[in-house]
Formats: structure tokens, C-alpha cells, sequence
């Protein structure tokens, strides 16, 4: 990993409900009824966003490269955010969510309340992010709890004293794999994320991730992100795994091979790429993106930066085959769609029929040949499996759904 990353765009896709972030200690798939809930709140970025094409493409250029990403509140139309504890007792504060780094750090708004579980280990935090943004600070550790039963002992949080690209949010809540800490600590080569202190502590029995969203469009727009466990309830097949994938830099995120199809033609062979809540759409390398464009009819529309169709286009559109570990995902034509409702959010016009696949910015054979950002996990579950270095999917009731 370089030390270099990209402070680019987490924009979850709106949603006027909240979504719940629950823990399980048991080893088995938990019951709704089982779930202790954390609510996630949906914030509407007032600032506007330009380009959300170009804000995915930049981070994913930093992540080829080999750093890491994080988000920057400024770049996204809206963004996930909790509330979360620090110290004892416990003053909250509104982080930022994300598979795509796993820092966690507060400060960037709100000042951090000492209390006697602080300990300030000596240790400064240094991040600079591909966009110029950065933050930096002292490293304490401290009582972190995410609700009543998901309380961390010891975390290692960065208490900012400079950063940018927050606007109005007091820091991030880091939920990558551990390796991305690695040379942001000073005295550490790398620090325990809050996925690794749950378990270790006993919180969770093994150290897995649960994530489900549904279409921002929907009549019941929330989620849920499930700490030690997937939901079941949740889903409606079983979870299908596959390795984290060998291929550099892919391997180091959450990377996993897949081919694309659209319709019954091959656009991206069997390749290494990501699964990444922090990427809105879904990136494709550039050979693959201009066979799809080809394929669609499509025209890159320049106020938004992702391709448009016709209504007709649309009727003929096709849908698109992910074949991951030997299991194949349809994203049906509706799912490669921006929700027509919030066209402008992204500055398109109300009848603009917008796709959600955009060009990476690089041809295949990189290394990260692609990225399942929200567009696609609004549409399948996904389970990241630290344990057994694995990520699983699974379809759930919104698979299939036209919402869009």
C-alpha cells in the first residue's frame, strides 16, 4: 500500500428513510427478530454534486495505483452516516461510512470530548488523499460504541487537529479490510479496525459484514449493515461465495474475478476488479465500456457524465450478466438505470433515462478491471468475509424490482 489515497465520492443512493446497522454474536444466519439496530441516517449534500462519473473514476484511478480511498462529503450527492459513541461517558458523533478505507477518525467538525477511557498513545495520524483532501491529528484510543451492543474497548480513533472534504461531518468510520491502516499511524504499522476489535473482544464470533440496500426509488428505501453475520432475512436464495481474488492491486480491497455479459455477448472476460460501497455506479474498463455503449446505442450525456438512451433504447435494453465464482447475476435493465426520480440530484433533466455503468478510466488488464459500486448492491446482498477471505452475494426482493 502507498500512503497516498483518494479522498473521493461516497454517494449511497438517496433514500428518505434510514437504514440500521445491526450485530450478531451468534454463528449462524440471525432473524430480524435477533437484529439489534443502528440507525444510519441518509444526508442530502446541499453543496450539489457535478460529475459523479468523474468523482468514481478518480477513486478508483488511486485505488489501480495502489492506495486507498476514503470519501469526500463535498463530492457526493448524499451520503450513509451514523451516529457514533466515543469516550465514557459518550459524546456522538456523525461519521461517514465505508468498505473502501478503514480508519477510524473523528474531529473534523466537532471537537473530541476527553473522558477517562482517553488515551492518547503518542502516535499522530497522517492520511493525504489523491484529491489533495487529507487529515491529520493525534491517535488516542478509546470506548467506541456503535449501539448498546456493539461497544469497543481500546479503538484506535484519529482525533483530527486539520482535514478537508468533510463538510458539516465530524470524521469516518473505516470498515475495509485492515491492511489499508497500514502507514497511517506513526508509532503502528497498522492498527486494528473496529471489525477486528468486535471480534477479538468477543462482541462478534467471526469477523464478517453483512450489507443490504435497497433501490433508493423503492416504496421502503433502507438498509442494513450486520456486523458478525448476514441477515437471512434479508435474502431470497442462499449466499453464494468466492475467494478474494490473487490479482494485484484487487487483492488488497475487497477484490474478487468476474465476467460480464450483455445480453448474450461477452463485454469484460473473466478479470479481477472490486466490490466497493464507496464507488456509486458501476465501473468497467474502458475496452469493456465502449462495447456496452456500442451495444446500448448510448451517448455520454456531458451534464452528468454517464450515459443517456431514449425511451426507446430503453425498451430494447438488455440486461446484464455477472458471473462471479461460477453463479451469474442479472442486472436486469431497470437496475442499470438512474432513478428517474432524482435526476436532479445529478443534474439531468426529469425524462433523461441515465445508465449506471460508467468507464473506469483505464483499459483492462490493470489489475482492478472493474467496480460493483451501490448501483449493483442495491440489487444483491453482499456479505464480506474477513475470516475466510471471501465475498459472498445472494438476490434479494429487489433483485428484479422497476422502481427505477
Amino acid at each position: 500500500m502507498v500512503p497516498s489515497r483518494s479522498l473521493s465520492s461516497l454517494l449511497a443512493l438517496p433514500a428518505l428513510a434510514f437504514l440500521s446497522l445491526s450485530a450478531s454474536a451468534l454463528p449462524h444466519p440471525r432473524t430480524a427478530s435477533s437484529t439489534a439496530a443502528l440507525k444510519l441516517a441518509v444526508r442530502i449534500n446541499s453543496y450539489g454534486i457535478k460529475n459523479i462519473a468523474a468523482a468514481d473514476r478518480a477513486r478508483i484511478q488511486v485505488l489501480q495505483a495502489g492506495g486507498s480511498s476514503s470519501v469526500n462529503a463535498a463530492n457526493a450527492g448524499t451520503t450513509y452516516t451514523a451516529d457514533i459513541g466515543v469516550g465514557s461517558p459518550a459524546t456522538n458523533y456523525t461519521l461517514l461510512l465505508d468498505t473502501g478505507s478503514s480508519n477510524t477518525w473523528i474531529g473534523a467538525n466537532k471537537a473530541y470530548v476527553k473522558t477517562a477511557t482517553s488515551q492518547d498513545t503518542g502516535g499522530t495520524v497522517y492520511v493525504t488523499y489523491g484529491d489533495q483532501s487529507y487529515v491529520s491529528g493525534e491517535e488516542y484510543t478509546d470506548t467506541v460504541t456503535l449501539n448498546s451492543d456493539l461497544v469497543i474497548d481500546n479503538q484506535s480513533i484519529g482525533v483530527a487537529s486539520d482535514s478537508s472534504g468533510m463538510e458539516g461531518l465530524d470524521g469516518l468510520l473505516g470498515i475495509g479490510p485492515v491492511d489499508l491502516t497500514e502507514g497511517t499511524v506513526s508509532n503502528a504499522n497498522e492498527v486494528p479496525t473496529v471489525t477486528d476489535n468486535l471480534y477479538t473482544q468477543g462482541t462478534i464470533s467471526s469477523e464478517v459484514l453483512g450489507v443490504f440496500f435497497a433501490p433508493a426509488s423503492s416504496d421502503d428505501s433502507t438498509g442494513e449493515l450486520t456486523f458478525g453475520d448476514y441477515d437471512a432475512s434479508k435474502i431470497t436464495g442462499d449466499i453464494s461465495y468466492v475467494p478474494i481474488t490473487s490479482t494485484s492491486p484487487a487483492s488488497a480491497y475487497w477484490g474478487i474475478d468476474q465476467s460480464i455479459s450483455y445480453g448474450s455477448t461477452s463485454i469484460l472476460a473473466k478479470t479481477a476488479g472490486i466490490v466497493d460501497t464507496g464507488t456509486t455506479l458501476i465501473l468497467i474498463a474502458s475496452d469493456a465500456f465502449s462495447k456496452y455503449k456500442s451495444a446500448t446505442g448510448a451517448t455520454l450525456d456531458q451534464s452528468t457524465g454517464l450515459l443517456q438512451i431514449t425511451p426507446d433504447q430503453y425498451s430494447q435494453l438488455s440486461s446484464l450478466y455477472f458471473t462471479i465464482g461460477g453463479v451469474t447475476y442479472e442486472l436486469t435493465p431497470n437496475g442499470q438505470i438512474w432513478p428517474r426520480s432524482l435526476n436532479s440530484a445529478i443534474g439531468g433533466t426529469t425524462d433523461g433515462i441515465y445508465l449506471v455503468v460508467a468507464d473506469s478510466g483505464s483499459a483492462s488488464g490493470s489489475g482492478l478491471d472493474f467496480t460493483n459500486g451501490y448501483c449493483f448492491l442495491e440489487r444483491f446482498y453482499s456479505v464480506y468475509d474477513t475470516s475466510n477471505s471471501r465475498v459472498g452475494f445472494a438476490t434479494t426482493e429487489y433483485t428484479y424490482a422497476t422502481t427505477n
